[in-house]
């Protein structure tokens, strides 16, 4: 793919990514209004047993069906690269069957598993999604092995805003019968998001088939690829990944369980023990805004690290690597900033309710998570799966082990998830430096890169504090609190990324080549002398 096509995938991506990130934070509040805090700690803990099912059947095929159209494509074979998408969304309709089935027999065990047995309904709504989301996943990965990101996008926002609406209409209909009909009923439109999702995939691919063998194409100049090698590409590829996302999905779905067992050890009723990993799951989602666009990135830049790694190019992939982090941290540092400063502010504008304090002191965990993100995809991009897989396993383990002693102690409580989290990624973050210098033979300073991006967020932070007090004060005679903190929230947030972008500038923060991977509607609302500076 081409840099202007790069650029425009993760333009595409990420404007997505935040769109959908965005939609699932504002609903929170009506849903979590219907529900009760109680209930949305029922509902975290269906989800999280719905992401690890999820994670296990979609996040390795769809990255292979992706990888092998773009290189079949590449070498004019047309017919085994349509040959290996229809092999891979079989094999995916199968396998989403399978676990669908498995998901609905298994749903009381399950809910006993993770220590919330309320959540049986819930698990039963969501079963039918883990279908539709592997037929979704087929599909979008033979798009994007096409470099065409459109249709991804488009899906994820139909699913989210299907989600949106069919959560809470089902919801205020089931609460009548109780907390877990009512939790139930906000998981429903998880299930019909994604069916409205695969329906739109499946029309669009219909219509816009791009695999057209040309007429005149002469199959015995090309190398052709039997059934059987096609399906040892697709399990070559496929299974590390899953492997490497399942185990991290695996311990978060070890540690709902965990967190709440602790929580009542330490001498929690059960109905506030739910309540406390409910404010956990509200700053988990929160913190998942910036991280889209993390990943939106990280699928944009990487790929070309592999490339220059057959070629034995080290320049190339240093320069790729470590423009990956500074791209990784332009974007984390400022965001983690962001929302330990204005936690409060922002929980009360999105009508979280409580559990701002949990922002205030786990920002750092955003941070940790998009390095680890970028490590990890670099790892797989050389041929190291296993050993990302077994860094994050390591740090599985040391966090179920923090979280196990941390949260029973009840001057910590739910914190001590937040701190399991930091040292959980931390370890195979240390880790994963090694093998990567050790691997490609490149040093990467990672505190080096970070400076400039820190440097400017401390500047941001106080132009920020000092807007919102200024704000705060001018809007006195708004009467009504919520509104006085919205405008003044909002207002600050504006400012506070002008004020970034301009430290950044003074700074060095940003170069000409930055401004390349930046999408144009963007650039054309930064000041006219910033850009000059940066040329």
């Amino acid at each position: 793919m081409s840099d202007r096509g790069t650029t425009k995938g993760f333009a595409v991506l990420s404007a997505a990514g935040m769109m959908v990130k965005v939609l699932s934070l504002l609903y929170i509040p009506f849903l979590k209004g219907i529900i009760t805090d109680e209930g949305y700690g029922i509902y975290g803990a269906a989800y999280s047993v719905y992401v690890f099912i999820f994670v296990i059947t979609n996040s390795g095929i769809p990255v292979a069906i992706s990888k092998l159209i773009s290189e079949l494509t590449a070498i004019r074979n047309y017919k085994d690269a349509l040959k290996s998408f229809k092999i891979s969304r079989f094999f995916l309709m199968i396998i989403g069957i399978f676990m669908t089935v498995m998901m609905i027999i298994f749903a009381k065990p399950l809910s006993k598993l993770v220590h919330y047995e309320k959540a049986y309904l819930s698990i039963l709504a969501l079963s039918p999604a883990i279908l539709f989301t592997s037929i979704a996943s087929s599909y979008r990965g033979y798009f994007q092995g096409w470099g065409n990101m459109v249709p991804t996008a488009v899906s994820q926002v139909i699913e989210q805003i299907a989600n949106t609406i069919f959560s809470l209409v089902f919801a205020s209909i089931l609460i009548k019968y109780g907390v877990e009909a009512g939790c139930a009923g906000g998981t429903i439109g998880t299930s019909l998001g994604a069916f409205f999702s695969a329906a739109y995939l499946m029309i669009y691919y219909e219509r816009h088939k791009k695999i057209k063998v040309p007429k005149g194409y002469n199959e015995l100049e090309v190398e052709r690829y039997s059934t059987e090698e096609i399906m040892k590409k697709i399990a070559g590829y496929g299974i590390p990944i899953t492997i490497a996302v399942g185990m991290t999905y695996a311990g978060n779905l070890i540690d709902v369980g965990n967190t709440k067992a602790r929580l009542m050890a330490g001498g929690l009723p059960d109905a506030y023990a739910s309540t406390l990993y409910g404010y956990l799951v509200k700053y988990q989602q929160l913190i998942n805004v910036p991280i889209a666009i993390v990943t939106s990135l990280a699928v944009a830049i990487l790929p070309a690290i592999a490339s220059a790694a057959i070629l034995n190019d080290r320049k190339a992939v240093r320069d790729k690597i470590m423009y990956a982090f500074r791209i990784c941290f332009l974007v984390a540092i400022p965001s983690a900033f962001g929302l330990a400063l204005l936690s409060k502010e922002i929980f009360y504008m999105l009508k979280f309710g409580e559990g701002a304090f949990l922002m205030l002191y786990g920002s750092i965990v955003l941070v940790l998570m998009s390095i680890m993100q970028i490590q990890t995809t670099i790892l797989q991009s050389v041929g190291k799966l296993y050993t990302a897989t077994i860094y994050s396993i390591i740090g599985i383990i040391f966090k179920i082990a923090a979280n196990y002693y941390l949260i029973a102690i009840p001057e910590i409580n739910i914190l001590g998830a937040v701190y399991g989290s930091i040292i959980g990624y931390i370890i195979p973050i240390l880790l994963n430096n090694m093998m990567i210098r050790k691997t490609l033979k490149v040093k990467v300073r990672l505190f080096r890169t970070s400076i400039k991006p820190l440097i400017s967020s401390l500047f941001m932070s106080t132009v920020v504090y000092g807007t919102l007090k200024v704000l705060l004060t001018a809007l006195k005679f708004i009467e009504s609190g919520y509104t006085k903190n919205a405008i003044a929230t909002i207002i600050s947030i504006m400012v506070g990324a002008y004020a970034y972008v301009f430290s950044l500038v003074l700074t060095g923060g940003i170069s000409e080549e930055d401004l390349n991977h930046i999408p144009s509607k963007f650039k054309k609302i930064m000041p006219s002398f910033l850009l000059k500076r940066i040329r």
